[in-house]
């Protein structure tokens, strides 16, 4: 039992366990399929069910025990509407790929513990937590959390990183053959190579959670006692390199969220969209790793946001130029548009690219905040962002073969798909250009949260407009 509980390291043994479920469930599935042609159409459909629903939790069970990078594209997919299926299946698959976010397994107390005993030099744990629960409560990609108590009473999440985690990160990153596999497997329309070579450069910093908790604080102090946005305070004393000590938050996870009437989605969704995209402009810096079990809604109405293992900083002139390409956009004017991309990377060689059809693709994957109108977000809105980003078949590719995403923008479109993605699954409903405009043009709030949120930051001493407005 021990054995099955540790994560596979070396290259050629995580290749291997993920390629065998993959090959195995494969092969499986087309016998099925062929066996069903001497079946009743009942029976048939019975069968593949029971199929698409073995492949499913074999795969969940073979990334949640291997963790790491493999884990996390897994929770990717997982509030993504996937097309690789039938659509009649996918419920299945992100039913068991969502376990990934609120039920991956554990490791075994008894294996946990050790990376405690390391980090506090051998220490009694009884020097810092008066107890703490040996059964995890939430597990990750990298690490799993207990709930605990610390010796003045206060109710603490600690965060553990899996022994083992950084070898295993490692091969990973070393094999990209097998991040590319599965993220084509699991969803066709993802640049794979685009996230292998994302997770390759960043994903390493989660390791180090004293860099998570100087995040962390940044993004607590800046949200203290905010109308609508928690970010629970860091225990620093008790913190180390792989242990990450927090407040505990209660309230209600995603997928109790999904089952809210809809108008209090679409507020929680508001409240995710302000919390990801308005930090840019507040703090000029952001979460890149947006997905559901990174958010928790809280009995008096707040969002907890947690996890900032992999945040990005901008500079301002970076924020100005993305607020042009905004600006260009929303006014429909197609020069404009095409050198705002020049100067931010996107395009090298402009004149060399239709300047209208670059604008139609934009809209095609930001028109639900570009429009002014309301935009209720669904599947079919993110399946089209997506195939117009990335699939080979979509009327853009020949733009993107000849576009170019700069290393400075990779994070931020990385959150945006995320973020579309959480309000994909929840259906929100709200003018999004209008919230975006509060930011770009200084305009009067869009929404109740609005007004709460600009009396906050001003009762703050912060400037209303952060952008455009200083500028000719």
């Amino acid at each position: 039992m021990a054995d099955e509980a540790k994560i596979p390291k070396g290259r050629i043994r995580r290749s291997a366990k993920l390629g065998t479920i993959i090959g195995t469930q494969g092969a499986r599935y087309a016998g099925t399929k062929a066996a069903n042609v001497a079946r009743s159409e009942e029976s048939g459909q019975e069968k593949l069910e029971q199929r698409h629903l073995e492949t499913a939790m074999k795969m969940v069970g073979a990334l949640g025990q291997m963790k790491g990078a493999a884990m996390k594209l897994g929770q990717f997919a997982s509030f993504i509407d996937t097309e690789f299926i039938p659509e009649e299946y996918r419920e299945i698959y992100q039913e068991q790929l969502g376990k990934l976010r609120s039920e991956a397994p554990a490791m075994p107390w008894e294996q946990v513990v050790k990376v405690l005993e390391e980090e506090y030099d051998g220490e009694p744990l009884s020097e810092y937590f008066a107890e703490i629960d040996h059964e995890a409560f939430a597990a990750a990609s990298i690490g799993q959390v207990h709930k605990a108590e610390l010796l003045d009473g206060r109710r603490v999440a600690v965060k553990i990183q899996y022994p083992g985690i950084a070898e295993a990160l490692e091969a990973d990153l070393r094999n990209a053959g097998t991040i590319v596999r599965l993220a084509r497997a699991i969803a066709p329309g993802l640049d794979a190579k685009a996230i292998a070579e994302e997770l390759r450069e960043r994903v390493m910093e989660e390791l180090d959670y004293e860099y998570e908790a100087q995040n962390q604080r940044t993004f607590s102090r800046a949200y203290r006692d905010h109308p609508f946005i928690y970010v629970p305070e860091v225990v620093t004393r008790i913190s180390r390199r792989r242990v990450l000590v927090t407040e505990l938050v209660e309230g209600i996870g995603f997928d109790a969220i999904k089952e809210l009437p809809h108008e209090e989605r679409s507020r929680f969704g508001e409240i995710v969209f302000r919390g990801s995209f308005g930090s840019i402009y507040h703090l000029q810096q952001f979460n890149a790793d947006p997905h559901p079990g990174n958010y928790i809604l809280m009995d008096d109405g707040r969002v907890a946001f947690l996890d900032f293992g992999m945040t990005k900083k901008l500079d301002r002139e970076q924020i100005l130029l993305e607020q042009r390409a905004f600006d260009a956009a929303s006014r429909d004017d197609p020069e404009a548009f095409r050198e705002a991309l020049h100067d931010l990377g996107f395009v090298k060689n402009p004149s060399k690219l239709d300047a209208e059809r670059l604008l139609d693709h934009m809209h095609a994957i930001g028109g639900w905040y570009v429009k002014d109108r309301e935009v209720e977000i669904d599947a079919r809105i993110v399946m089209k962002i997506i195939e117009s980003t990335n699939d080979p078949r979509s009327e853009y590719f020949d733009l993107m073969r000849r576009e170019s995403i700069p290393a400075d923008e990779l994070m931020g479109r990385r959150m945006e798909i995320g973020v579309v993605a959480v309000l994909g699954q929840l259906r929100a409903k709200r003018n999004w250009h209008r919230i975006l405009r509060e930011w770009v043009y200084a305009d009067a709030p869009a929404t109740e949260l609005g007004r709460q949120e600009w009396e906050y930051f001003e009762e703050r001493g912060l400037r209303r407009t952060p952008g455009l407005a200083e500028t000719p």
